[in-house]
Order: structure tokens, then sequence, then C-alpha cells
């Protein structure tokens, strides 16, 4: 799967590898975990068939179940169920990290540096970036890099890429 959350050296007792037996174990409940647990958020869209659109073909997410009135967006494993409100209010303030204006309201993915790079260069080749490539955390704790972009709600998208997946939670 690529989603390797550290390193253990070898060691053998008894002809049993037992930091490979550990690293299994614990990899197959993390992902199990993971997968046991998706994410789900519903959010007021203005129109159905734009939204679809932007979220299978410009990011290649898949949809789910639909009807006249909603649709359900499988993004990366989690279910993003926008319904036609219409015109909605949607002013929000930002705030700065590290000298960047960040939106306050944003979702986003977390992604291994390969998959994250593939979906950068598509989407900066194709124009989509609200916000570019930008570093966060340098040398430190949590440090990561992010990308931006605007669905056709209006709301802002983020994917990251952790330098140490494992410091996703560290402080």
């Amino acid at each position: 799967m690529g989603y390797q959350l550290f390193y253990v050296h070898n060691s053998w007792v008894g002809g049993v590898n037992v930091f490979e037996n550990l690293l299994i174990s614990i990899k197959s409940n993390c992902y199990t975990h993971i997968m046991d647990h998706q994410f789900h958020i519903s959010l007021p869209c203005r129109h159905i068939d734009a939204t679809h659109k932007f979220y299978t073909k410009i990011i290649g997410a898949s949809k789910g179940r639909s009807a006249q009135n909603w649709v359900d967006i499988n993004l990366f494993g989690h279910q993003i169920t926008f319904t036609k409100s219409g015109k909605f209010n949607f002013d929000y303030p930002s705030y700065s990290f590290e000298k960047t204006v960040l939106p306050s309201f944003h979702f986003g993915i977390i992604l291994p540096n390969d998959e994250w790079q593939t979906m950068y260069k598509k989407l900066k080749a194709e124009d989509f970036l609200y916000i570019d490539e930008t570093q966060f955390l340098k040398g430190n704790h949590g440090e990561h890099k992010s990308f931006f972009l605007r669905d056709p709600n209006g709301y802002i998208i983020e994917f990251k890429c952790f330098e140490k997946p494992e410091s996703i939670f560290e402080s």
C-alpha cells in the first residue's frame, strides 16, 4: 500500500524475525483501524452536475449514490455528500500560518509523497491550484507540504504530504 509508518531493524530470535512480525501486525492493525473508520461530511452545493464533474474528472474521485438534489463522492475512501442548496452564505475568515494566508474553513486529504506528487503535477498543469506548493513546519514535528484548490462551490481542499508520516499528530 505504500503507507510505511516506521522502520525497525531485523532481529532474529529462535529463527523468527521478531520485529518483522511485530511490524506486520502493527501495519495490519493500523490499516484495519483506518479502513473501519471512514470519514463523512455533508456540504451544501450550488450545482450538483458541476460539483460531480469537478470531483470525478479533475480530482479523480468516484461517484457514489446520487439523486436529483444530492451526490455522494468517494474521496480517497471517505464520503462527501453534496446537497443542492442554491445560493448560500460562505463567508469565512482566514488566518496566517508561517507567513501564508490560509482559509479557516477547508478540508483535505493526507497522501504519501508519490501520490501527492502525481496529484500536484496534474492539478498544476491544469491550472487548478488556489495556493501553490507550500512547506510548513520545516525541520520541526509535523513538517509537511501542501497545496490547495477551490471547488465549484467555493470550498478549499488541501492536499498534504508529511515528511515523516508518523509525525501527523506529534507536538
